[in-house]
């Protein structure tokens, strides 16, 4: 007996629907996207943000991360296109199963319901669960021509007005302006409110369109908020009618052989970060095995953050298995005057590179923006199946020479005018296996390098290995690759992370991470060397109900000189988290989630200090009622600064709020947001950070007499 075509495609169709019912009989697992909740699903990057900010005592702007999550849940991805690479960069899946998902595909046809996953081999009812809220299942349409009233018809717009402001007076903004005349940086010359502009354009992610204005406390909004005229003599060039800051792009992708374009202000991802990676990427983290960069290659982004990132103009063309990228940017950048021409004006060199981007001060004007930047290049990548090679090098130029100060630890560090950087890459699947890597070169000689491996022996246990050797000599201004280092440079380092689940309700990671420093660090006076390592058990009893378990030991080397030593030398610290999280559904528009977090902290002389901390959530989302709200609650104890706890709080869309806590106190901040209408929704939030033993809170001009900390935000949203 014969079969036409279309015999065969009915049959192959109806074999589909009756496994995709016997599928759904037999896993029982309810996929109603409106039943999930958006917080519940950000719960992973929240993590990712707090264990960022602990690591790195510096403010960084987490605008990017909330942005990219934010923007896959307002626009879910199909899995039967090739933007469910877009999971694998967020570390939603994993290349095993994206692999696992294209060969299904291939064998069965495109998936005709989100319950096929079910079959595939890698995926669990959990992290089924974890993706729902950014996938869909769509069929694949054929190429449409873009016209002008496809463009209007179609193209969603949105546009963001933010204010923010301490209520507190801070020293700074003291009203004593004929201080400016003696001392020019002894007030802030601006006013104490956060403005923020925003606007957006999407038409189906392949044309998009981007805006921001962004005042920060302190700077000036119009020139004439400036009363001394000797101020406004020396500050003339520097100041500007209106934001302080302002940022855009158009961006174009997958459109025929056109993957990508961009012009005006854009990041930059390849490889695993090690050669050009330029906004912030994930390290350590509590989900042991992913250790692995998915790099994005172009990638649009206003942000507030007033550094990294590129202005200027990117392609990446798609050839077969080829993309192509070439790169220029050309900005002025921030930075410390070290020598000037008295006569011409003309800066012949810096003493250091300033990346706050805050404007609020006479020194901090005088500063901004006097470097210029120019960074051009290129990257070559080759894609199969299971198989990638990439190749990059770029040359970045500075306007005046970089001469930093000569401290023994910085003997390694870029002085000149040019750098250039080289690097390849590789990603190989083998089966259950991945095999990634990159090596990297600056012009000075330095080499830095790294390899890892994740592997899956059984689909209940993941294993992951990352080796990483980066000399001191490296010198890069855009790397960003995995290490204990905020830069890629002095480090060696081995990795171990395995993830195994136990018990249908149970599931252990952990990793360990061993380091070492072969020259001088801030407040190493010697060669140093460290470990880490965590464990966290998580449990769930029921969808309802979810727990975790975690451990944090961390070791490492600073400085420390006793009383009959001349000299210091590096002695060991430690420190230890240990963190009790619980989240649970009281009913479909009520979650309740509790944390205790205890810390302990062993310094170079020995003495021990400890703190703890630990908070109420209440998030209630009413499915019929055009408002959400978000409650907490804090109660914190630690002895110092170095015992602090950092935790991830709600904030209103496209922002992100991360304060440490420590001495002691409460605190407490209520969130809302309100659906004014399906064109306009605005958010309001407030919170107060009360201290029991302080008469003032912050140093300096930060400084706020008394032991209360309270601020407010406001955010509208019009979308139409």
């Amino acid at each position: 007996m014969q079969l036409t075509i279309p015999n065969l495609k009915s049959k192959i169709l109806n074999l589909k629907s009756f496994l995709l019912l016997a599928f759904v009989l037999s896993t029982h697992i309810s996929f109603s996207q409106n039943q999930i909740k958006e917080s519940e699903n950000l719960l992973q990057i929240e993590e990712l943000i707090e264990t960022i900010a602990a690591n790195i005592d510096v403010e960084l702007d987490y605008t990017q991360i909330v942005d990219e999550l934010k923007m896959l849940y307002e626009n879910p991805v199909n899995l039967n296109s090739e933007n469910i690479i877009k999971l694998r960069q967020l570390h939603l899946l994993n290349d095993l199963q994206i692999n696992n998902l294209k060969n299904y595909i291939i064998d069965y046809g495109n998936l005709m319901s989100v319950y096929e996953l079910s079959a595939i081999d890698g995926f669990d009812k959990e992290s089924i669960s974890n993706i729902l809220p950014f996938i869909s299942v769509k069929d694949i349409k054929t190429h449409q021509k873009i016209s002008i009233n496809k463009l209007t018809k179609h193209g969603r717009n949105r546009i963001f007005l933010r204010y923010r402001q301490l209520l507190e007076k801070q020293n700074g903004y003291s009203n004593v302006d004929s201080m400016l005349a003696i001392n020019p940086n002894s007030k802030y010359l601006g006013s104490p409110q956060k403005y923020y502009l925003r606007y957006d354009y999407n038409y189906f992610n392949k044309i998009r369109i981007g805006f921001l204005a962004e005042k920060d406390p302190g700077e000036i909004f119009f020139k004439n908020k400036i009363k001394s005229d000797t101020i406004i003599n020396i500050l003339n060039q520097k100041l500007k009618n209106g934001f302080d800051h302002y940022s855009g792009y158009l961006f174009v992708e997958n459109i025929k052989f056109l993957k990508s374009f961009s012009l005006g202000d854009y990041h930059l991802q390849f490889g695993q970060g090690l050669t050009m990676w330029s906004n912030l990427a994930f390290g350590k983290q509590a989900d042991a095995i992913f250790i692995k960069k998915y790099p994005r290659g172009i990638k649009p982004g206003v942000s507030a953050n007033e550094n990294e990132f590129f202005r200027g103009a990117a392609t990446t063309l798609r050839i077969k298995k080829f993309d192509i990228t070439v790169f220029y940017s050309n900005k002025n950048i921030n930075a410390s005057i070290s020598e000037i021409d008295t006569l011409s004006g003309e800066i012949i060199s810096v003493s250091s590179l300033q990346n706050t981007g805050m404007h609020r001060q006479t020194n901090e004007l005088i500063n901004k923006k006097i470097l210029n930047e120019v960074v051009y290049g290129g990257n070559l990548s080759y894609n199969a199946n299971s198989f990638r090679l990439g190749a990059t090098a770029f040359k970045t130029g500075f306007g005046s020479e970089i001469l930093l100060a000569r401290d023994p630890y910085k003997k390694f560090t870029f002085s000149g005018k040019e750098n250039l950087n080289l690097g390849f890459d590789f990603d190989i699947l083998l089966n259950k296996m991945n095999i990634f890597g990159e090596i990297a070169y600056s012009i000075n000689g330095g080499t830095a390098y790294l390899s890892g491996l994740n592997i899956n022996p059984d689909p209940r246990l993941s294993l992951s290995i990352l080796y990483r050797n980066y000399s001191k000599e490296y010198q890069n201004f855009f790397s960003n690759a995995f290490g204990e280092n905020t830069s890629n440079e002095n480090e060696k380092g081995l990795y171990l992370g395995m993830k195994a689940l136990l018990h249908q309700k149970i599931t252990l990671t952990a990793y360990f991470d061993i380091f070492s420093f072969s020259w001088l660090k801030y407040r190493n006076n010697a060669p140093t060397k460290g470990q880490e390592y965590l464990i966290q058990l998580d449990y769930r009893t029921s969808d309802k109900v979810k727990m975790y378990f975690r451990y944090r030991d961390k070791n490492k080397q600073l400085n420390f000189a006793d009383e009959y030593e001349y000299l210091s030398s590096p002695s060991v610290i430690k420190k230890q988290n240990f963190r009790y999280h619980l989240s649970y559904t009281v009913f479909p528009s009520l979650i309740l989630k509790n944390r205790f977090e205890f810390t302990k902290y062993i310094s170079e002389e020995n003495i021990t200090s400890q703190g703890f901390m630990i908070y109420q959530d209440i998030n209630f989302r009413p499915e019929n009622l055009p408002f959400d709200i978000s409650v907490r609650y804090a109660m914190f104890d630690t002895d110092n600064y170095d015992t602090r706890i950092y935790v991830y709080e709600n904030d209103v869309l496209y922002a992100f709020s991360i304060p440490s806590y420590y001495y002691t106190g409460s605190r407490f901040y209520f969130l809302m947001k309100y659906k004014i209408s399906g064109f306009l929704s605005c958010w309001f939030r407030f919170a107060q950070s009360f201290y029991n033993n302080k008469n003032t809170i912050g140093t300096g001009l930060e400084e706020i007499n008394g032991n209360r900390k309270t601020e407010i935000k406001v955010q509208l949203r019009m979308k139409f």
